[in-house]
């Protein structure tokens, strides 16, 4: 009985040993069967393994690093620059698109000291970059009468990119029985936002005048503009009949902020400040006018 119980233990401790000795003899096996026994400790042979020679790329679809071009490059000549950098058309074929625009600067109702104002002043333009015609007007009517109204048709020529010469013709209708001048002068912007007019007038009867307008549109926001503004108006001559005194007749600084809903459309609220000077202020007087106003304005800006 204790000789078939003892038969299995036997058996078990006989694989024991037998994996015992397998493992003894694997710690011990010779790396020269494995092509190590002959390594070199400067450098290892990396034949054994498949790297003895540089991996060969053209294999891969790289070819060779070192490979020359198989056609040589010839060398870029003038001819070449040239048939890649043409020659661009110059500003002439710009200049012959015809554009417009139409812009009301001010279209205004006035208040002060009881009395309403309806104030405009607007221009137009047709034409290139180059050569232009601009239309200008303005004028105000005061308790539905008319007392100032002009409209001056011009040429401009561009003589830099922010500069331009104007020359043409100026009528005023009001006051009394109205004016014709010719007129010339300069316009340009030359900061953003900065907008400059000086322009030069000879009259009838040896009437001579300046006017000076200039403006500046601050941009608060995108759509919040502050737009401070002045104009001042010269004349050589006295002209009672006309409510022109020689020297600075008159100025008016404005203040408006407007909000642009569109490019073409913001409306505004602001503040304008007139007055006379010299010979025009005693024209005033005589007739017991004020020569200096502070109005109220609301209006609107247009764009077209």
């Amino acid at each position: 009985m204790n000789e078939v119980f003892n038969r299995p233990l036997l058996g078990s401790l006989a694989l024991l040993a037998l994996l015992a000795s397998e493992e003894v003899r694997a710690q011990a096996m010779d790396h020269g069967a494995m092509g190590h026994g002959s390594m070199n400790p400067s450098g290892m042979d990396h034949s054994a393994m498949g790297h003895g020679q540089v991996m060969d790329h053209s294999a891969m679809g790289h070819g060779p690093a070192t490979q020359a071009p198989r056609t040589a490059l010839r060398p870029i000549t003038e001819a070449d620059r040239q048939a890649a950098f043409p020659p661009l058309p110059g500003h002439q074929v710009h200049d012959r698109q015809v554009n417009w625009a139409v812009i009301v600067e001010q279209l205004e109702y006035q208040n002060f000291e009881d009395t309403s104002v309806l104030n405009w002043n607007a221009n137009a333009w047709i034409g290139g970059d180059i050569d232009r015609l601009w239309l200008r007007t303005e004028g105000e009517r005061e308790e539905g009468i008319t007392h100032k109204a002009e409209l001056q048709a011009l040429w401009g020529h561009a003589i830099s990119p922010w500069w331009e010469l104007v020359g043409g013709l100026r009528q005023d209708f009001k006051p009394a029985s109205g004016q014709a001048w010719a007129a010339f002068g300069i316009q340009g912007t030359p900061l953003y936002g900065l907008e400059l007019e000086a322009t030069a007038y000879v009259g009838e009867r040896q009437q001579t005048a300046l006017r000076l307008e200039s403006s500046y549109a601050i941009l608060l926001t995108n759509r919040w503009i502050l737009e401070p503004s002045l104009e001042a108006n010269f004349f050589g001559r006295n002209d009672a009949s006309r409510d022109q005194g020689s020297g600075l007749a008159d100025s008016e600084i404005g203040l408006r902020l407007r909000y642009e809903i569109t490019r073409g459309f913001a409306p505004y609220l602001g503040v304008s400040f007139n007055r006379s000077y010299g010979n025009a202020a005693e024209q005033l007087r005589d007739d017991d006018g004020d020569i200096g106003q502070t109005r109220l304005v609301a209006g609107v800006r247009l764009r077209f």
